[in-house]
């Protein structure tokens, strides 16, 4: 009990800043203890904002107050330093295989209570009393015990390690500094652990945001659980009134229907809880390397501090942004069940394949995931042919319209359809569902593109592929890429190949440009929201005999 007492003392007359025994005591208006030196070193840096707060509790003070000594609290400091501070139990303060033990110890090592920066040497509370007594000591930098005091001496000159070197990027002796890092970039421990102190700030800050957004979206996937429950709970509702109706001959698709919604509600909610998890565990690994940045940057060990910093500030790759399709889930299912009533009398055996199982699934399934190999592309292979009536007066098409050549002198009658000033060509079919196609160039190069049928076609700006928020373009010139939507470029890396793979899942919002050769690599991928039925196009720069060609896949 005696030892708990001493040990409370201890702590309750300590600065919370340098966790030793106050030296000129002060009170802040909060009622908090500070070291006179410690609080206002403190208050200094918080100069810039104008705003000064209390490291304790974080009350904050306009202006900066000013602070006396408590005299009545130095009495009771200089008065436990006097009498020295009681052993704690022999049990208790001998050193373990864990613990740091007392360096000036003999024997049996008794627990060290500090280790000394400048001493470079780790003290029970015996030896440490002297720095508590004598002036010349007061003055050295105590921090919780630590094995890894050596790693502060210089291998080369025996020297503690106060400098770092920028150049390097490894903590060295002031005799290093002018002797191996000669000329290079050096500065004080101090001073960089300051710089990268500021970078843990903003990785904290980012962790933080992070986690903000992933919470946003783990609220938004509960938001959509609810809005699939409240759809199919409608669906289920309406569906059993229209089937009502029709009682004697429906009961058995009724209850098929109802089977299916349910089946679906079931595997969406699942699909969504799935990816809920996911942003949890992300949530959760964030706030553990917050937690770890957090005790960094309270590390007192300038060279502990950097050595660890760069394993702990890498971040793993977040999870995508959540994309959240418009409200329509169930409604189709019963729009056709309503179709199915109005029509059932004249051709019930003709128009009952709408509700056929096979249709809602189509309907009502998610989209599977993009391909990874060509050959699964391949699956979802289209064929594509150039309109005629889009086609810019010279470009002239050929290979059953499949393939566009630029040829001056070229004429094509008068079209509401046709470009008439880009040099542009859009394809006859119109793209929904999932669909693939590749194009095979020849020539200085152009734009692949998808678009939907109500871009311009005038001379503006606006009617080439990707300067309007109505098309999606990838440019290909000079060996290099760009992706282009809404007037703005991207420039995208990848391997320069003469054929480039289209993948289109049109439900799901996702369009993707591959680069194909060999292997197929990922350029660019969009996820959005399509609104209208997509066509795929090509622009050509004018340089005579340059081609495109929508290539045979199947």
């Amino acid at each position: 009990m005696a030892q708990k007492g001493a040990q409370l003392d201890r702590e309750t007359f300590s600065c919370s800043i340098c966790l030793d025994l106050l030296k000129d005591p002060v009170a802040t208006t909060c009622g908090h203890s500070y070291c006179m030196k410690c609080i206002k070193t403190h208050w200094d840096e918080e100069d810039r904002k104008g705003i000064y707060s209390c490291p304790e509790c974080r009350q904050t003070f306009t202006p900066r107050p000013v602070l006396l000594k408590n005299t009545m609290l130095a009495v009771l400091v200089d008065h436990m330093k006097k009498t020295g501070l009681p052993a704690a139990a022999a049990d208790l303060c001998y050193a373990g295989a864990e613990d740091v033990a007392c360096d000036f110890c003999t024997g049996r090592k008794l627990k060290a209570l500090k280790s000394c920066l400048t001493c470079l040497v780790s003290y029970c509370e015996k030896h440490l009393q002297p720095h508590y007594d004598v002036a010349s000591l007061s003055k050295h930098k105590l921090v919780e015990p630590s094995k890894k005091l050596q790693e502060n001496i210089c291998s080369l000159h025996d020297e503690v390690m106060k400098m770092f070197c920028r150049t390097d990027q490894k903590s060295i002796c002031y005799l290093c500094s002018v002797d191996e890092h000669k000329g290079h970039d050096t500065v004080s421990a101090a001073a960089e652990r300051r710089e990268k102190q500021k970078e843990l700030e903003v990785s904290r800050q980012n962790i933080q945001q992070r986690i903000q957004d992933r919470e946003k979206d783990v609220k938004l996937l509960q938001q959509e659980v609810q809005n699939i429950n409240r759809s199919a709970d409608k669906t289920v509702e309406d569906g059993e009134k229209i089937f009502t109706e029709l009682i004697r001959l429906l009961e058995k698709r009724s209850s098929e229907v109802k089977q299916q919604v349910r089946s679906q509600q079931d595997a969406e909610v699942s699909r969504v809880k799935e990816l809920e998890e996911k942003l949890q565990q992300e949530i959760r690994e964030l706030k553990r390397k917050d937690a770890e940045l957090k005790n960094l940057s309270h590390t007192e060990d300038h060279n502990q501090f950097l050595h660890s910093y760069p394993s702990l500030s890498a971040l793993s790759e977040s999870t995508s942004s959540i994309q959240i399709r418009p409200l329509r889930y169930f409604e189709d299912v019963t729009a056709a069940v309503s179709e199915v009533r109005d029509k059932l009398q004249d051709v019930l055996r003709e128009e009952w394949t709408k509700l056929s199982l096979t249709e809602v699934d189509v309907l009502l399934s998610d989209s599977p995931a993009e391909p990874t190999t060509r050959a699964g592309f391949l699956k979802y292979s289209c064929e594509i042919t150039l309109d005629p009536n889009t086609a810019y007066t010279e470009l002239l098409l050929s290979e059953g319209n499949r393939k566009a050549t630029f040829m001056s002198n070229q004429y094509h009658p008068s079209h509401p359809d046709r470009f008439t000033y880009w040099t542009q060509v859009l394809s006859r079919e119109s793209l929904t569902g999932r669909c693939y196609w590749e194009v095979e160039w020849r020539g200085s190069g152009g734009r692949v593109a998808a678009s939907y049928k109500s871009i311009s076609r005038g001379k503006s700006d606006d009617s080439v592929f990707g300067r309007n928020d109505k098309s999606w373009a990838l440019r290909c010139y000079n060996n290099k890429y760009q992706f282009c939507y809404n007037n703005i470029e991207t420039p995208v890396s990848g391997p320069r190949s003469s054929r480039m793979g289209v993948y289109l899942d049109h439900r799901a919002g996702i369009l993707s440009f591959y680069s194909v050769s060999e292997t197929m690599t990922l350029l660019h991928r969009v996820q959005t929201t399509f609104t209208q039925p997509l066509y795929a196009g090509l622009l050509l720069f004018d340089s005579d005999g340059d081609t495109a060609e929508f290539c045979k896949l199947k």
